[in-house]
């Protein structure tokens, strides 16, 4: 009886049949891992700081980083960028707030007092003024940490467009603000600046920058301090405290000047304060025959605003001119100036002055003609180019301006 193989799946056989074939080996490119792209880490603090690009001109960002009291009615803010940045400006300019008050934007225009060699802060001094709108609102409402928009620097009263080797600083009030941005600039980059400054206060606690002024005086043998206080009942304090500091009686004359400053003739001037005290010292050293092509003075004030007014109106025309700007046109009189035009249409025009001074409405003509008051704060250069002052210049053609 013959048999019949069993058909089925042998698990022996299939382990042989497994063997017997020829494996042919699989090579693989080796895989590279690229490593993650490592971003460096962002710059903080002190180093982002060192780091940090200039500004030198332009709209900036600012935070106020500490704010305190120079006397009873005035205050001084420290600002830093919002963004790093270092400050490159010229010592005695100022910036420009770009503020919103109660719904409306309102310009005013500050003296740095801090100096360009201490670039990565800028300090502005605010004195307190009854009813001042900005004034008020500045000190006291904006605090540690609050931002504002500021543009600038402006002016051309500092110490690198006017060139001296003898210094004689004359200030009161607030003056003295551009003055002990010059003064710190001078201490910090030279060890031999001649220094002679003399400030008009009403009395010693009225003095700002006491300290930090005698602190100057008294590393360098070329600073003369000195201070001139309507009421000297206190003097003894001051010079007690700051034995480097000088201190006389009543109100600047040239007695006073001469013997404070004696080689005062030799020196070239920087004036800043109230109008009638700049109107006085003018006055005072004309007739003593200074030269006065050494006379240097800062001015904002309502006298200033008064000679304008009177240049703009000396000449009235009631003939009719086109201002246009872009896609604006505005129908001005001869006599009114680009700045009312300016202002008429709603376009935004800083115009800290109004006097001519400030050079904060600088603009340029395109096309037509015009006649100005004040070219003070405008270059040759600029001038040159069209550039005009807004607030100081009038019509005689239909004109073109570019803002």
């Amino acid at each position: 009886m013959s048999s019949t193989p069993s058909i089925g799946f042998s698990f022996s056989q299939a382990l042989s049949a497994q063997a017997a074939k020829k494996v042919t080996p699989v090579i693989e490119a080796p895989v590279i891992e690229t490593p993650p792209t490592v971003q460096p880490p962002a710059l903080t603090g002190s180093k982002a700081l060192l780091a940090a690009e200039n500004w030198q001109r332009g709209e900036v960002q600012l935070r106020c980083v500490e704010k305190w009291n120079e006397t009873h009615d005035v205050v001084s803010f420290r600002f830093q960028g919002i963004e790093p940045v270092k400050f490159n400006f010229k010592p005695g300019q100022f910036i420009t707030f770009k503020l919103d008050i109660n719904g409306d934007k309102v310009y005013r225009s500050y003296t740095i007092s801090s100096s360009p060699s201490r670039p990565f802060s800028l300090v502005v001094t605010v004195k307190k003024i009854a009813g001042g709108l900005v004034s008020n609102y500045l000190t006291e409402s904006l605090n540690v940490g609050d931002e504002v928009t500021v543009t600038g620097p402006d002016g051309i009263f500092n110490l690198i467009d006017i060139e001296a080797d003898k210094y004689l600083l004359l200030s009161a009030g607030c003056g003295v603000t551009p003055m002990h941005s010059m003064s710190r600039w001078l201490c910090d980059t030279t060890t031999d600046s001649d220094i002679a400054f003399v400030h008009s206060a009403k009395t010693v606690h009225d003095i700002m920058f006491a300290d930090s002024m005698a602190s100057m005086a008294s590393r360098s043998p070329s600073f003369n301090l000195n201070y001139v206080l309507e009421s000297d009942s206190n003097k003894q304090d001051l010079t007690d405290k700051h034995t480097s500091t000088g201190c006389e009686g009543g109100r600047l004359s040239l007695e006073t000047l001469v013997k404070l400053v004696p080689d005062y003739q030799q020196r070239t001037v920087f004036v800043c304060g109230p109008e009638p005290y700049m109107a006085a010292v003018k006055l005072m050293l004309e007739a003593a025959e200074f030269d006065m092509s050494q006379f240097n003075q800062e001015s904002f004030g309502a006298s200033s605003a008064l000679g304008l007014k009177a240049a703009l109106d000396s000449n009235p025309s009631t003939e009719r001119f086109m201002l246009s700007i872009g896609d604006k046109q505005v129908q001005l009189t001869g006599d009114q100036s680009l700045l009312d035009g300016i202002e008429s249409a709603k376009l935004p025009m800083i115009a800290a002055c109004r006097t001519g001074v400030c050079g904060a409405c600088k603009c340029q003509v395109v096309s037509g003609t015009t006649v100005s008051s004040s070219k003070m704060a405008l270059t040759a250069e600029e001038i040159a180019a069209g550039f005009v002052l807004a607030c100081s210049t009038k019509m005689t053609s239909n004109v073109q301006l570019k803002m």
